[in-house]
């Protein structure tokens, strides 16, 4: 098999990130009833997709740090959905207290490297010939069947976990230290060992992995959600010592969120706790 077979992704929803920065002084004018106003028209822009449809959802998360105060997660059906949101909020009234700090874009993404090895031996052992007409017929028919069975997975809902972290990565690019020069087999022996790793946590913490090649920086975005924030830092830890992230693995900021709800929005605004 060729060493340069690209593996297929199951893809799902388009994924915006924003994070802001509440400009406090400025607030700290305004007395509750304005900051109530300003924060119900707010979060009448968001309710209606505080629970997954078929057109996605958003949750709200006060971020800790000084990267960003605020951190709205928004999954859609579409870019266009995004942009509409994007929009909604910034003209908004209480969007002139807010600067976007930095913002990521994505598409949810189930790698599919053991299917794609599989699909690949699977044509070989039935004697087509490769990237023939028949053979790139029977691969995109088979190839349907997987990204059909992980539908429910491309198209979740955001965890209500208490805990947010969000991260980019990218596999490194670097002499002997290239993943995209590495035979498909390898790169799938790689991707098992981490899987396996994850799914030691699969009861504490829920990891949705985004795919943001040609649209952002970076080449994957990393939501993972837990109630016990330890949990977090321990499976990112743990996960650094797979081969796939030890030597190939580069990692882009990291952000620390506490599920906000829009109850607390103006409690929030106004200093208090989340």
């Amino acid at each position: 098999m060729s060493t340069q077979v690209t593996p297929d992704t199951a893809d799902g929803w388009t994924v915006l990130h924003q994070m802001f920065s509440v400009d406090w002084s400025a607030l700290q004018t305004l007395n509750r009833d304005q900051v109530q106003e300003l924060t119900s028209s707010f979060c009448e822009i968001l309710s209606p997709w505080l629970n997954k449809s078929d057109h996605g959802q958003s949750a709200l998360f006060h971020v800790l740090g000084h990267k960003a105060d605020l951190m709205l997660l928004h999954f859609r059906s579409s870019f266009e959905l995004c942009g509409e949101i994007e929009l909604a909020l910034a003209r908004s009234g209480l969007g002139r207290f807010l600067t976007q700090a930095t913002s990521y874009l994505s598409v949810v993404e189930l790698g599919m490297y053991r299917a794609t090895v599989q699909l690949h031996e699977e044509l070989t052992a039935e004697g087509l010939e490769p990237d023939s007409k028949e053979w790139k017929e029977q691969y995109q028919l088979k190839l349907s069947k997987f990204k059909e069975s992980f539908q429910p997975r491309c198209y979740t809902e955001i965890p209500e976990h208490r805990y947010m972290c969000f991260y980019p990565m990218s596999k490194k690019r670097l002499g002997q230290d290239n993943w995209y020069t590495l035979p498909v087999e390898k790169r799938a022996e790689l991707m098992l060992e981490h899987g396996m790793t994850g799914r030691h946590y699969t009861d504490r913490v829920k990891q949705i992995i985004s795919g943001s090649i040609g649209y952002d920086d970076w080449e994957w975005g990393v939501d993972l959600f837990a109630h016990d924030h330890l949990d977090l830092k321990s499976l990112v830890y743990k996960m650094r010592f797979d081969e796939g992230s030890s030597r190939y693995g580069e990692f882009g900021p990291f952000y620390l969120g506490l599920r906000l709800s829009p109850e607390k929005m103006v409690e929030f605004l106004r200093g208090a706790k989340s």
